[in-house]
């Protein structure tokens, strides 16, 4: 078949769907999903790790962000403001392994405490990090090259025999150029018309021309209103999780009735970004999500004890070594 089987892990229900092209845009996971399809597939991908730490506003000492261009392992480093503060990156470590839950080296996160400390208004120290944060970076290998700092950030486009699609390296800076090669491949291999892109001037959903009015919701442009009738409706809803991060109930009901949150990690780390930018306020927020997503989902006591323990035991990774 070409196309996908998947499992429902709530329900255990399996099933298949059928597609004209399959896309692999797993980032540092392509590989695993080449070797589904050949399991002779050589390696793509040569993963490196880039470690952030996330600390008070008072240490950027403004709004304007910093930007090193050159340290000592000859990388960029950058302190930018982020949803009231500081995240400061970062590193750039080549690994054997990927992981879901990467975590950061000791040696890293002194590195930047050590780089920024020349920089920002006060030297930061490792009490005084909130949250560190580590990604991957699913870089396109080159040869023998060990250092991952000299690789490209370019993106790259294979079709295996079969012809699975995979996107793989690319950047953030560079999402929109990458999704139009990789759609316009894939409507070759697709056989459909052809058709111009319309994403270069496509308004994302929630487009708000005045979203900083919506103070802490801002994020959500337009259903930030909707967030608001929430709140109207239950006012008990306006309460805030924990008084370290701008994060209500209602934020929490939102995400489980229109984002498709399904898990307390769902709503601290992904829908909202609590667990990013300080973990414990993060961990202190888990029992009131577990209980308000409990009560949305029809869950019990003992979900909600479940969901509580796994969160913490995500949570701790995101604790500085």
């Amino acid at each position: 078949m070409n196309g996908a089987v998947f499992v429902d892990l709530e329900s255990g229900a399996e099933f298949g769907v059928k597609a004209r092209c399959v896309i692999n845009a797993t980032g540092a996971f392509c590989d695993a999903v080449r070797r589904m399809d050949d399991p002779a597939a050589p390696p793509m991908i040569a993963p490196s790790q880039g470690v952030h730490i996330v600390l008070d506003k008072r240490f950027l000492g403004g709004e304007t962000a910093i930007m090193v261009p050159r340290t000592r392992d000859a990388r960029v480093m950058f302190a930018i403001p982020w949803h009231n503060h500081a995240v400061v990156g970062t590193t750039d470590t080549p690994i054997a392994d990927v992981s879901l839950e990467p975590r950061p080296l000791s040696e890293e996160i002194g590195f930047i405490l050590e780089t920024a400390s020349g920089y920002l208004a006060e030297p930061p120290s490792r009490a005084d990090i909130l949250s560190v944060f580590t990604g991957i970076r699913p870089l396109v290998k080159a040869g023998d090259v060990g250092n991952t700092s000299a690789l490209s950030r370019e993106h790259t486009i294979q079709i295996s025999k079969s012809g699975l699609l995979t996107m793989a390296g690319g950047k953030w800076t560079t999402y929109r150029r990458m999704a139009e090669d990789c759609v316009n491949h894939a409507a070759t291999l697709a056989g459909l018309e052809e058709r111009p892109c319309v994403t270069r001037e496509l308004r994302i959903h929630g487009y708000h021309r005045e979203a900083a009015q919506f103070g802490p919701l801002a994020d959500y442009g337009e259903e930030a209103l909707v967030i608001r009738g929430l709140i109207e409706g239950r006012p008990e809803l306006d309460a805030v999780l924990d008084a370290r991060l701008p994060i209500c109930a209602a934020q929490v009901v939102w995400a489980v009735r229109h984002e498709m949150a399904r898990t307390v990690d769902d709503v601290l780390a992904r829908r909202t970004r609590a667990l990013s930018l300080n973990e414990k306020a993060a961990m202190a927020m888990a029992p009131a999500a577990a209980r308000l997503m409990a009560a949305e989902i029809g869950r019990d006591a003992a979900w909600q004890a479940q969901q509580v323990s796994e969160f913490n035991a995500i949570a701790e990774r995101y604790l500085p070594i």
